[in-house]
């Protein structure tokens, strides 16, 4: 049953209070005619955020309750389009209207949930040979700013075996968006892609709703049977918007004044990432952008005990050291049976290499397995970890095999004979 109240008690930024009864935290409302959300109820005075801004509302304004909570269509007809954080068109395509679904509920049931165990491929080297992709994961993307994150996700977009791209954006600049929109457009990975996309300039309280959105619709998909990639960029948007909704309702504030549940409201999106027995799944890559490169920032603090793992993006390319997917081992050991042998021996000899580098630097005398080790580095960094590298697992793999037989011989690698005779490149003897 819908209510409507004619007395607002107070506007405070894009918040207004009004004494109203039978109303639930979460429920719509239509401030004049503009929408609402319920964000706090303290006995009968009843907190609204206003999504439009409060501004040309006044206190005789009308609230009506809606008597539900904020809902998204879902049908096919959503791939291909692009859409604001509540749902509304912004590709000038019509509004959706038909088969409405709530946003913002409950994660599955962890009893109902299956074991991670398929492969994600993704065409980038350091993610598929160095730190699986594993179907239903949830992982972070750790960025400093200005290294070219929103680059790497289109990649992602374009290249990735899914059925579904579902990518929510949060307070993307306009050029941003326009470069997400233009480029999965001409790589024809529009026709499998929905968008709900919060920009700058948008009002605050739509960059909160992104992530249901987004995570809503996906959810859907994968109980049809579909493979689902949601795709978040900025989740430290995120946090501040919820930040600055915490400010205005006067909270007590917690680590460097963010609301003191941001954890559970992280954990309430990441963790609907799930695979379905019999149906599909919801895989999670949200951008987390570290504030002066630092990881103890209250974002990625909490981000860290959520997710299995990180990215982290550093100059430029996913760094081997700090990157971790912890559920690889569920699926590189089926993949081919060089994998983890091979992207341990790169990784030992990678480390060996950014050694010898520091004693270059500091005017050491390189020795002829420092040397080896200088040219294994910048080929490793040219050949794998370049992110505009885009070749398949197998061809990755063996390109490692052909970066070790160009710099060492088959006894310095480590690696066992009978997987050296398999595998190496070049007929050389194993001495």
């Amino acid at each position: 049953m819908q209510k409507i109240y004619t007395k607002i008690e107070s506007i405070i930024g894009n918040v207004v209070t009004v004494r109203a009864t039978d109303v639930r935290n979460g429920d719509l409302a239509l401030v004049g005619n503009s929408y609402a959300n319920v964000i706090k109820l303290d006995n009968d005075m009843v907190y609204l955020q206003v999504f439009a801004g409060t501004q040309g509302v006044s206190t005789t304004d009308s609230v009506k309750f809606l008597g539900r909570s904020m809902m998204v269509s879902y049908s096919e007809h959503l791939l291909g389009r692009v859409f604001n954080g509540t749902g509304v068109p912004r590709d000038n395509g019509p509004s959706l209207t038909e088969n409405m679904i709530p946003i913002g509920g409950p994660s599955v049931n962890p009893a109902k949930r299956i074991v991670p165990k398929t492969m994600i491929r993704t065409g980038i080297p350091m993610i598929d040979v160095f730190n699986t992709l594993v179907e239903s994961q949830k992982l972070p993307i750790f960025s400093a700013s200005g290294e070219p994150y929103n680059e790497l996700l289109a990649r992602i977009a374009m290249q990735t075996e899914v059925d579904v791209i579902v990518l929510g954006g949060m307070g993307l600049k306009y050029d941003d968006y326009l470069f997400f929109k233009n480029t999965l457009e001409k790589s024809g990975a529009m026709g499998r892609t929905v968008m709900f996309v919060h920009t700058a300039s948008d009002p605050t309280v739509e960059c909160t709703l992104v992530p249901d959105m987004s995570l809503a619709v996906a959810e859907k998909f994968a109980l049809d049977g579909k493979k689902v990639l949601v795709l978040l960029t900025d989740m430290t948007n995120y946090a501040d918007a919820q930040k600055e909704t915490a400010i205005t309702m006067e909270q007590v504030p917690s680590n460097r004044g963010y609301p003191g549940d941001l954890y559970s409201c992280l954990a309430a999106r990441y963790e609907k990432a799930v695979a379905f027995e019999g149906a599909g799944s919801v895989t999670i890559l949200g951008v987390t952008t570290m504030p002066g490169d630092d990881v103890t920032h209250p974002v990625p603090d909490n981000t860290g005990y959520i997710t299995e793992g990180q990215y982290y993006l550093k100059n430029g390319r996913i760094e081997p050291f700090g990157s971790l997917s912890r559920l690889k081992q569920n699926v590189n050991g089926k993949t081919r049976n060089d994998h983890r042998a091979l992207m341990d021996c790169m990784i030992k000899l990678y480390s060996a290499y950014k050694e010898s580098l520091e004693k270059k630097s500091m005017g050491f005398l390189m020795s002829e397995w420092d040397e080896k080790l200088l040219k294994y580095g910048k080929l490793f960094e040219t050949k794998l970890m370049d992110l505009r590298v885009n070749i398949p697992l197998e061809e990755a793999l063996d390109l490692g095999w052909e970066i070790l037989a160009d710099c060492f011989l088959p006894n310095e690698t480590g690696l066992k004979t009978a997987l050296l005779q398999e595998r190496w490149p070049k007929d050389l003897t194993l001495t």
